[in-house]
């Protein structure tokens, strides 16, 4: 990967040092998957840190009873699999594209070694973490608490998230079918939500568009 390509896909290479990202480059890989496809299933070993460079990637797990939770969505922009990579752990969840994606991927001699040696890339790492961390104790409080519609407001909230993915832009191309699989729920169930949360003034929807208009709002609804 090139230098410029680096840039343009990983918004965290703004903290490197030149030497950095030298070595960033030369550890990094893009590949695409199909739509549906399964990338990582849940106790596999993938030593890869994650970004998504175009499409939308699901991750989810299945309990032992057969329950099927989705965890989050990632669109373009996100990266993932930091705390897999530090624990040199298997993968917790599966990781499924919901369209034709392509992911690049760091190896782990390469994540190891910036993390080793790059103070700029621990900043972003701190930030990931505790960002991310917010957003799955507050996965525990949608699945005890929240109905489908604060449910679909909190996964757009995820999808939107200026920490996560500051490139992220105004709006997103999701099909309901998608949000419902993200937020949980049935394309119906997404395809209502919608309907309410744009008539409160929280968001507007197109086909296939998505369109926050009050991320503060969307990220604590139900509360």
């Amino acid at each position: 990967m090139t230098p410029d390509r680096l840039h343009a896909v990983a918004f965290w290479a703004r903290e490197l040092k030149d030497a950095e990202i030298e070595r960033a480059c030369r550890g990094l890989v893009e590949k695409t998957w199909a739509p549906g496809a399964t990338i990582v299933h849940r106790g596999d070993a993938f030593d890869y840190w994650t970004g998504v460079v175009s499409g939308l990637v699901k991750i989810s797990s299945v309990s032992s009873s057969g329950k099927a939770v989705s965890l989050a969505g990632m669109p373009a922009g996100m990266w993932f699999g930091e705390g897999s990579m530090l624990k040199g752990e298997r993968r917790q969840y599966d990781l499924v594209t919901l369209r034709e994606s392509k992911l690049a991927l760091m190896n782990r001699a390469t994540f190891s070694w910036l993390f080793e040696n790059s103070v700029g890339f621990n900043r972003f790492l701190v930030r990931q973490f505790n960002e991310r961390l917010g957003q799955f104790i507050a996965l525990v409080e949608h699945d005890r608490m929240l109905d489908g519609v604060a449910r679909v407001a909190r996964a757009i909230a995820w999808l939107f998230n200026p920490v996560l993915n500051p490139n992220i832009g105004p709006s997103l191309d999701i099909s309901q079918e998608e949000l419902g699989l993200i937020a949980g729920v049935s394309r119906q169930v997404a395809n209502r939500a919608l309907q309410i949360l744009e008539a409160e003034g929280l968001l507007r929807a197109q086909v296939a568009e998505l369109t926050p208009l009050d991320l503060k709002a969307l990220s604590h609804y139900g509360e």
